[in-house]
């Protein structure tokens, strides 16, 4: 019996756990499922006689240590923060890791000792960063194999509420962290090249500069810059090409009605509220607008972000209760990042039967030889319902599916990686079209560059 112990069991393991729990019998798994919570892990486990629960205090090194020392591979779908303290453990315990996190300095900095050790430490296994790694460099690798050179890459990922349970002004839900969607874009300026040229938006402009695309089947799109598309221009091996960027796709219109929370200051997660727990949504968004004796909350909010009354940002303003004299933040010490938070879940949370829709799509521009030539991929996953997400479908089977394939033996590699060559993409991107998950390409003349055009 080989165990697999899965430390962090929210949103996003619904489909791990589904997946190697079909696996068990014939490979002989059995799962450890850790969590200091487990309520959601004993709804997912469903009393399997292949799986086993445990509590686990992240901050407890012994007691950490103890589970993870009865693990043959170790899956960390623990905050990003966190990863660290598991690494530090499986290194010292010689046991192989799996997350779908970005990989951060300290695990970086970890590389020459998992390698002595001869341990894979694998890292940006999910959806994004994943899924658009993997794709990315199956496309990319094909265009040089026949001797085209890569003149564009643009990436986009979104989680996004289905078509079907689409109901809100907003045209979206939470389908993942909340947090992470209040605070996206901060920590610093959005960089990329355009053209050969090199571009940055400061925080306060991201959601005002947005690229439009559209998804055969699905409509239109917008997208705003990720933090730095530069950091992949060397691991995608793309130095010479004139335009790399990467970003997060929303629906038309979020990205104009979420600066509004931007330049309130709503977002900031740098200081904490006074008497917070005790404030009322209408408090809330009065505690950023000027004092006037006389004046309401909504005739100072209209005058100080300039919006009619008949505007439709204003309908999206009023739909999330945010004028509500009555509902309570109830989190003491809140930032207004927490605060914004509570106010949206209220709001935004899926309901049982609610599907949300992972969207992704890629534009490649190359040359070979005197013709240019562009690719579309393009991959739409729904999910089922609120625990069998496509946010959790392409977040976990790939790490799923990784996991079992270095368990096996069937991945030689060891080191801090994440999955941008073949020997990782291909058998991954294989099986996941097994479960539905796989790209639409298109390929057409490419217009996106032209070389008597000086970029300004």
């Amino acid at each position: 019996m080989r165990h697999i112990l899965i430390i962090g069991t929210g949103k996003s393991t619904s489909y791990l756990i589904q997946y190697l729990t079909e696996k068990a019998e014939k490979e002989q798994l059995h799962l450890i499922l850790a969590d200091k919570n487990l309520e959601n892990a004993r709804s997912l486990a469903a009393q399997n006689k292949h799986v086993s629960l445990q509590e686990i205090d992240i901050f407890d090194l012994e007691g950490r240590r103890k589970i993870i020392e009865k693990a043959d591979i170790v899956i960390s779908m623990l905050p990003a923060r966190l990863h660290i303290n598991i690494a530090e453990d499986c290194l010292e315990l010689n046991k192989n890791l799996v997350t779908a996190s970005y990989v951060s300095p300290e695990m970086a900095a970890l590389d020459k000792q998992v390698k002595e050790k001869g341990l894979l430490f694998l890292n940006e296994m999910g959806v994004d960063p994943g899924i658009d790694h993997m794709s990315a460099m199956r496309v990319i690798d094909q265009v040089r194999e026949k001797g085209g050179k890569m003149l564009l890459f643009e990436s986009f990922t979104g989680g996004l509420v289905a078509p079907e349970s689409d109901d809100n002004l907003w045209n979206y839900k939470f389908t993942w962290n909340p947090r992470n969607v209040v605070v996206a874009g901060q920590g610093g300026t959005a960089k990329f090249i355009q053209e050969g040229k090199y571009k940055y938006i400061p925080y306060h402009k991201l959601f005002r500069r947005t690229e439009f695309l559209e998804i055969e089947g699905y409509g239109r799109f917008e997208g705003y810059a990720n933090r730095d598309s530069l950091k992949y221009r060397e691991a995608y091996g793309l130095q010479d090409a004139l335009t790399l960027y990467r970003g997060t796709m929303r629906r038309i219109g979020f990205s104009k009605a979420w600066n509004m929370f931007v330049q309130l200051g709503m977002t900031d997660d740098s200081f904490e509220l006074e008497d917070s727990e005790n404030m009322s949504y209408r408090d809330f968004i009065n505690a950023f607008l000027p004092y006037h004796p006389t004046d309401s909350v909504e005739l100072k909010l209209r005058h100080y972000l300039k919006i009619d009354q008949d505007d439709i940002m204003w309908e999206k303003l009023e739909e999330l209760d945010l004028f509500n004299a009555e509902k309570k933040i109830e989190i003491p010490n809140a930032t207004p990042a927490q605060a914004l938070q509570k106010i949206l879940e209220d709001k935004w949370t899926l309901k049982d039967h609610d599907k949300d829709m992972i969207v992704m799509y890629h534009k490649f521009g190359y040359k070979n030889g005197s013709e240019r030539r562009q690719i579309d991929s393009s991959l739409v996953v729904i999910g089922e319902d609120r625990t069998y997400t496509a946010m959790a479908k392409t977040v976990g089977l790939p790490v799923a599916i990784a996991a079992l394939k270095i368990l096996n033996q069937e991945i030689d590699l060891s080191g801090v990686h994440i999955p941008i060559i073949k020997e990782l993409y291909d058998p991954i991107l294989d099986e996941l079209e097994e479960h539905g998950i796989r790209f639409v390409e298109k390929e057409m003349p490419y217009l996106g560059y032209n070389p008597d055009f000086v970029a300004g």
